[in-house]
């Protein structure tokens, strides 16, 4: 199995709305972020997939001296080795690869979040980071893409967040904001005891805003000349955005099920998104 193959069998394997972008693109572009996300798949299982905290640190670090080799380099790894044909042409820095493993280690060290300012810390680290990554693959000519790439990430971070309250709780963690629960008079054992209530409702329609306000304040800083480059991006959004009205049009019930769309409505929403060149989606989201 070549590196590519490697990559690709892990993007395919996950199910993930990104894989569904990923198909539209041209095949240098394709191999590109196939191996990003394979990168960012391989490092985020060192702590779903890993029971000891120990452990997973030292995976961590590893991953950090993968990182090292690749830029030396002398990468070993089947996705260091796909990745490192593209760092120079897609913008992806060290810096930046880092900055996902740091958000992993937070994962490790953090199980609640204070405040908002806390909590979108993680998330740039998780998903905002990444958006830059990939805003680099995608190609750009305007630094304000940046901006709006982060936004994107941020956005898809709190709706995974509202996605998976009951799976996360469930795994020990709660990523709601300690001091937004409490203005909600939502306990941290009504989510993990799987409790539903007008207050959790209230909350989560309190989350659903803010995320829809990442969606907009994207949308809003997205240069016109990028547009069409960063359609992959624009494609997930339109997926992401999906799924966020069907959490709601299921009344966030989120604590017992994990809600999400269907492959052929993902693959369509997608090839919609890509035809029409992302414009009507821009329009609809920065409302």
């Amino acid at each position: 199995m070549t590196p590519d193959e490697y990559c690709q069998e892990k993007a395919a394997k996950s199910g993930s709305s990104f894989y569904y972008s990923f198909l539209f693109l041209p095949p240098e572009r394709r191999r590109a972020i196939t191996a990003l996300y394979a990168y960012c798949r391989e490092v985020d299982d060192v702590v779903d997939e890993c029971t000891d905290p120990s452990l997973a640190r030292v995976k961590l670090a590893w991953w950090r001296t993968q990182v090292d080799q690749m830029f030396d380099g002398t990468p070993d790894h089947p996705v260091t080795r796909a990745l490192q044909p593209h760092l120079q042409s897609c913008s992806i820095t060290r810096e930046r690869l880092l900055a996902v493993v740091d958000g992993m280690e937070m994962d490790l060290d953090q199980t609640r979040y204070l405040d908002w300012p806390g909590l979108r810390k993680y998330c740039w680290h998780a998903a905002g980071v990444v958006g830059e990554l990939s805003a680099g693959v995608f190609g750009y000519s305007d630094p304000k893409t940046l901006v709006y790439a982060e936004k994107l990430g941020l956005a898809f971070q709190m709706t995974n967040i509202i996605r998976d309250v009951g799976d996360d709780a469930r795994r020990g963690r709660i990523y709601i904001p300690v001091n937004e629960m409490q203005q909600f008079e939502v306990k941290a054992s009504d989510i993990l005891n799987g409790e539903y209530s007008e207050r959790f409702t209230a909350l989560m329609k309190f989350q659903a805003d803010r995320a829809r306000e990442l969606y907009r304040e994207a949308m809003r800083n997205l240069p016109e000349a990028d547009r069409r480059s960063q359609r992959p991006g624009l494609m997930m959004a339109a997926i992401y955005h999906a799924l966020l009205d069907e959490i709601e049009r299921d009344n966030w019930q989120v604590l017992h099920q994990r809600i999400s769309l269907t492959p052929l409505r993902k693959l369509w929403l997608a090839w919609k998104t890509w035809v029409g060149g992302g414009r009507g989606l821009v329009r609809r989201l920065a409302r």
